[in-house]
């Protein structure tokens, strides 16, 4: 523990679901905590039993021309912002030849410029302070992606690009960033939150099972417990030297050093191609 602590978080889609258990970790070790939820009057089931350290503001993620308002309430709320969680996402599985825009462009506005614009919106009270904690929700599919997951998984990989290259513009300021990487959680991610969609075309008939099945065969039999999501997120901010990227449950950490192993193998396997453009002296 630092000498920070109490610490006031900002946790954004804070109704169920991983931020809802973020916030309600920050709360019971005594954090302040502001979340945004999207109920139209901005009541949170946390509320009662939190009265002096729990506000909680209606927001909807695409709506970015709300985000400095809301920020500037959290801030008026307890004075500062020690940590910044992007948890407002939503998942979408689907074909992507037959993905229309409409589909993947809504999920873009959420998961990715919704995430930079709240960034954004806090950066400079985090800068002001030379202190603050930029926590970013992207995926497994962050970093390997996965048939039917084209456009969640670009949306994911943005998050990663974005956050690798702002750590080394602002870490100089005493301001961290990193990167969680969840594997499955029983959370509702599998269910509520999961947009699917199926192409009729023969040529997708696997992929379309596994689509179709998805739901059925994930939802309620993920590794990851929810309930420990948000105290691994309280150890994290706990760190003095926290990481870039932090894969959580077995099924992420395996398949990031699966890909990563098979990446070193097919960089060695294609080196004098590589090496072959090179200017000649």
């Amino acid at each position: 523990m630092t000498n920070q602590s109490p610490r006031t978080w900002l946790i954004t889609g804070a109704d169920k679901g991983l931020g809802h258990a973020t916030a309600k970790a920050a709360l019971e070790r005594g954090d302040r905590v502001i979340v945004t939820v999207l109920a139209p009057d901005g009541s949170h089931n946390l509320a009662a039993q939190y009265p002096d350290t729990l506000r909680s503001f209606h927001l909807d993620a695409r709506d970015h021309a709300r985000f400095d308002e809301v920020v500037a309430q959290a801030e008026r709320a307890f004075g500062r912002i020690d940590v910044l969680v992007n948890n407002a996402g939503y998942g979408l599985l689907a074909i992507a030849e037959s993905t229309p825009a409409d589909k993947y462009r809504n999920m873009f506005e959420i998961n990715f410029f919704g995430l930079v614009e709240m960034t954004r919106a806090v950066l400079p009270i985090m800068r002001r302070q030379r202190a603050g904690h930029i926590i970013n929700l992207s995926s497994k599919a962050g970093f390997v992606g996965s048939a039917g997951f084209a456009f969640y998984s670009a949306s994911k990989f943005a998050v990663e690009g974005y956050s690798e290259a702002l750590v080394k513009e602002i870490g100089h300021l005493g301001i961290h960033v990193t990167i969680i990487e969840p594997g499955g959680f029983r959370s509702d991610f599998a269910g509520p939150s999961l947009v699917c969609a199926t192409s009729d075309d023969a040529d997708y008939a696997k992929t379309n099972h596994m689509i179709e099945k998805y739901v059925e065969e994930r939802h309620g039999k993920q590794q990851s417990d929810p309930a420990k999501f948000g105290p691994a997120l309280c150890r994290l901010v706990d760190a003095e030297q926290p990481p870039l990227r932090l894969p959580l449950g077995i099924d992420s950490i395996q398949l990031i050093r699966d890909d990563l192993r098979s990446v070193s193998e097919e960089l060695d396997r294609w080196e004098e191609l590589t090496m072959s453009t090179m200017v000649d002296d």
